[in-house]
């Protein structure tokens, strides 16, 4: 399989088409805001809200809780370029259409990434409202964003993924959440497809393979951020139990309940670790 645009292409304009729209800005920290978290933009100083449908080649999310915007701001005097919403590869779009905003934030400046998402829960002593520190992932997804001619502007041919979510950031966000007196679970991520949700024995099987929590979103961004260079801190809010956990049946209304009732303390977190990078 090879790709089918020229995706290095793609991403010069997009970066063009920014540079153009804020010629004097360079962010330090890229930030995506998974479902339901897309409050978190109220928490920065905003420079430009630009949205999706205006940068060429972006993607128009088409699932509650993403808003569809970049944003450009500061987080406590530190540059930020910030999504606010993600669009999927479950929504019919290729995988690298799903990396190229980690790509062009890359291509910005930025050095650091921030991705969350909501997810559920598969460790057995995770509950519904918990925030997980990914300390690791699995891809379930049966593809990946590197697949295809290596842009080798971006990164070698095979990046080392020992690391993949930045072992000295997730330190740091566990001191600080110990600071903040906030409990934070630790895990691994495993990602599937969608966008039907996981069938029980499914859950049963990635409980086996070692996963605390399963979604579909993160890996393949995770995945580029690491070719590029960036550092990454990841967050998972647990937005319900697993397939099979409860008798009760999965539901995205759900999954928005939970998430903006636990938005306020993932933002106080996220905010905080910000400010002491």
């Amino acid at each position: 399989m090879t790709q089918s645009v020229d995706t290095k292409q793609q991403r010069q304009e997009a970066i063009k088409y920014l540079q153009e729209q804020a010629p004097d800005f360079t962010p330090e920290i890229a930030i995506v805001l998974g479902s339901g978290l897309g409050g978190y933009a109220e928490k920065i100083d905003i420079f430009k809200t630009i949205p999706y449908a205006d940068i060429p080649h972006f993607k128009q999310p088409g699932v509650m809780g993403h808003s569809g915007n970049l944003i450009l701001g500061e987080i406590s005097g530190k540059k930020v370029v910030c999504q606010q919403g993600r669009y999927h590869y479950y929504e019919g779009h290729s995988i690298h259409d799903v990396v190229l905003p980690i790509r062009v934030m890359a291509g910005l400046g930025a050095k650091t990434l921030i991705v969350t998402n909501a997810s559920g829960g598969i460790n057995m002593d995770f509950r519904e409202g918990d925030i997980m520190l990914i300390r690791d992932h699995i891809n379930f997804q049966g593809t990946n964003p590197l697949i295809g001619a290596n842009q080798d502007e971006l990164g070698p041919r095979f990046p080392d993924m020992t690391y993949a979510y930045d072992p000295e950031y997730s330190e740091k966000m566990l001191l600080m959440a110990h600071k903040l007196e906030v409990e934070i679970r630790q895990g691994t991520y495993l990602a599937v497809s969608g966008p039907s949700y996981e069938t029980p024995a499914e859950i049963r099987m990635f409980r086996t393979l070692g996963a605390d929590a399963v979604g579909m979103s993160t890996v393949p961004e995770v995945i580029a951020a690491n070719h590029c260079g960036m550092r990454v801190l990841g967050l998972s809010c647990i937005s319900n139990a697993a397939a099979g956990i409860t008798d009760e049946k999965l539901d995205h209304t759900d999954v928005e309940r939970v998430i903006g009732a636990m938005a306020s303390q993932f933002e106080h977190l996220v905010s905080h670790w910000v400010e002491a990078l």
